[in-house]
């Protein structure tokens, strides 16, 4: 995939793209002498919506338009991986006939001939569709506000707040409840805190997911406390554990402050407390800084969370 080199690749089109640079794949298409031109176009298609495919995963939340156009565009890419596979199978038949064919079949080899000629008549057609609904996918994401280059840009992300506007929200209902029931359900196993992870890659509307469950009323009910913090790729545990006191409602103020005296703060602030925290946009994995972060979290009452969104498993 050398053409594709620096190209990020949404995770729904890696696979299709890695398929079709294979060389089984492409010693297959240039036997049957299928269009290579139609195969280029159609890869030319599916890279222009590749670029603003996470502008339209974070926009679908809140734009119909967007979701409808993001569900064509799914299901196209859907029906491009079923040729593929009717290919793969067409590949698998040609080798099997190759290796029972003899020089005295002439017979057997005259069908497999025409049913090469039957499967390229066949399959060119479905390509010409699936690249004609891509092509006119592609035509509608400037008029419905898609934006390239979006994807792969961590580090320039604004901080988001526990805000937010729920009449703008949409599809998510589901995916809310289904999270609220861990947060308000008792058996953690016997822990005293229970962490629950949003996960998914960029553009998802993990951050609006949680924000809904942040302010949801049964949630503030149901906890003591409730503070929002956003991590973010350089996990500063010192800026986390202030956020997070501040949350609470402590004051995190004065000169000469150091994290363990912000942990202190923090542990008189959550001790016999059932608290929910939102850790926001984590990226990094470091478990030393997730040992410090958390020191004061077990000191809180049973039925405490931490909900974390983050891309990583």
């Amino acid at each position: 995939m050398a053409e594709l080199a620096g190209i990020f690749l949404s995770p729904l089109l890696q696979v299709f793209f890695e398929r079709v640079a294979s060389r089984q794949f492409v010693d297959f298409f240039r036997r049957h002498k299928l269009d290579q031109a139609l195969l280029n176009k159609l890869k030319m298609a599916l890279l222009s919506v590749n670029a603003v495919f996470e502008d339209a995963e974070e926009k679908q939340v809140t734009n119909p338009n967007v979701k409808e156009w993001l569900d064509e565009l799914k299901d196209a890419i859907y029906d491009a991986e079923d040729i593929l596979d009717e290919i793969d199978t067409e590949a698998m038949r040609c080798k099997l006939d190759a290796e029972f064919l003899t020089t005295t079949s002439k017979v057997r080899k005259a069908f497999s001939n025409y049913l090469k000629v039957s499967f390229v008549k066949k399959i060119e057609p479905k390509i010409k569709q699936v690249l004609d609904r891509l092509e006119y996918l592609v035509r509608q994401k400037d008029d419905i506000g898609l934006k390239e280059g979006v994807q792969g840009k961590p580090s320039g992300r604004l901080p988001a707040t526990s805000l937010v506007e729920e009449s703008g929200i949409c599809g998510r209902e589901d995916d809310k409840q289904e999270i609220i029931k861990s947060l308000l359900s008792d058996d953690v196993s016997g822990n005293k805190l229970s962490v629950i992870a949003i996960i998914g890659m960029g553009g998802l509307g993990k951050t609006t997911l949680a924000q809904l469950l942040y302010n949801d009323e049964s949630v503030k009910e149901h906890f003591d406390l409730k503070a929002w913090a956003c991590v973010s790729d350089d996990f500063d545990v010192f800026k986390v554990t202030k956020a997070i006191l501040e949350g609470v409602g402590s004051s995190a103020n004065g000169d000469g402050m150091t994290l363990n005296w912000l942990q202190s703060k923090l542990k008189e602030s959550l001790t016999g407390k059932k608290f929910l925290l939102v850790l926001d946009d984590v990226w990094n994995d470091n478990y030393m800084k997730w040992e410090a972060l958390s020191n004061p979290f077990r000191f809180g009452a049973q039925g405490s969370r931490v909900l974390v969104t983050t891309r990583e498993e």
